[in-house]
C-alpha cells in the first residue's frame, strides 16, 4: 500500500522529431504513453529537470491546472498549476470555447519570462502551444439503483496525485469505438470521524466494448464530498481492479485548508 504524491511539471527540451516518437524514462515518475500522449498534445515529456539558465522559447512545459477567467490577465485568462504557480498566457491560439471557469486542463506552454513580487508561489508570462480539457466530477454515493450502470470492469490506475481538493488519476483500459464510464464511490451516509480511512473505489463500465487497442485517461475527482464536519482533514483509501484482478490500493489525506 502506498501514499500519494504531489505532481510535478514536466519541461520539454529542443523536441526532435525522433524525439515526439519516443516516451523516454523521467526521475521520479511513471511512464507515460507516448502515441497517447503526442497525439492529445503533439508533444513528448522526455525530462524534468529545470533549465537554470534562462526562459527559451525552444523549451515546453507540460502542466495540469484549472483555468481561471482573469478580467485582469491579457487574454482574459490564467491557469492555476498544481504546484500552485500560476501562469498568464500573453500569446495563444487556443479556441476558449469549451473551457469555463475552474475547468481542469493539461497545458502546454513555453515561459516567456517571470513576474517578481512578494507573493507566495510563482507566475510566469507564457506562451500557449496547446491545451485539453480533463474530465472532473464528483464522487458518487453507490445504491443499488444506480449500481448495474456504475459497471465493474477493470482499470489500470498508472498514476494518481493530490491537488488541493482534487485527486487525479492516469488510467489504462482496453476497448475499441463505444463510450467508457469512469466513477469514484463511497457507500453512502453522513461521514464520521471514526468512519476514516474513508472507502474510496474506482469502477468503470466499458459498455460491453471490445478489448482491441489500449487507451489512456486522465480523470480528476472533486473530494469535496469528503468533508467531515469539526475535522480539518480526511484520511481516505482507493482501491480498483486491474485485468489480473490485482487490487491498487492507495491512501491519502484529503486537507481542507489546501482548496
Amino acid at each position: 500500500m502506498t501514499e500519494f504524491y504531489f505532481h510535478a511539471t514536466f519541461l520539454i527540451q529542443n523536441l526532435s522529431e525522433e524525439h515526439i516518437q519516443t516516451i523516454k524514462s523521467v526521475k521520479n515518475m511513471k511512464r507515460f504513453f507516448g502515441k497517447i500522449i503526442a497525439a492529445i498534445l503533439g508533444i513528448a515529456l522526455i525530462s524534468c529537470n529545470v533549465d537554470e539558465g534562462g526562459y527559451s522559447i525552444t523549451n515546453m512545459w507540460v502542466s495540469f491546472g484549472i483555468f481561471q477567467e482573469d478580467e485582469n490577465a491579457n487574454l482574459g485568462y490564467s491557469i492555476k498549476l498544481d504546484n500552485n504557480d500560476l501562469i498568464i498566457p500573453m500569446s495563444s491560439d487556443i479556441y476558449l470555447g469549451q473551457y469555463d471557469d475552474s475547468s481542469r486542463v493539461i497545458v502546454n506552454y513555453t515561459v516567456l519570462g517571470d513576474i517578481s513580487d512578494t507573493l507566495d508561489y510563482n507566475q510566469y508570462y507564457v506562451k500557449i502551444n496547446s491545451m485539453r480539457d480533463i474530465l472532473k466530477k464528483g464522487i458518487l454515493d453507490i445504491t443499488p439503483a444506480i449500481e448495474d450502470s456504475i459497471g465493474n470492469d477493470p482499470i489500470i490506475v498508472k498514476d494518481a496525485w493530490l491537488s488541493g481538493n482534487l485527486l487525479t488519476f492516469e488510467l489504462k483500459y482496453w476497448g475499441d469505438h463505444k463510450v467508457h464510464y469512469i466513477n469514484l464511490i463511497k457507500q453512502p451516509g453522513e461521514l464520521l470521524l471514526d468512519n476514516e480511512p474513508i472507502a474510496l473505489e474506482l469502477r468503470h463500465n466499458d459498455n460491453g466494448d471490445s478489448h482491441h487497442l489500449p487507451y489512456v485517461a486522465y480523470v480528476s475527482f472533486d473530494l469535496l464530498a469528503l468533508k467531515i464536519k469539526g475535522a480539518d482533514s480526511t484520511r481516505f483509501t482507493v482501491t480498483a481492479t486491474d485485468y489480473s484482478d490485482e487490487i491498487y490500493s492507495e491512501d491519502g489525506v484529503y486537507i481542507y485548508g489546501d482548496n
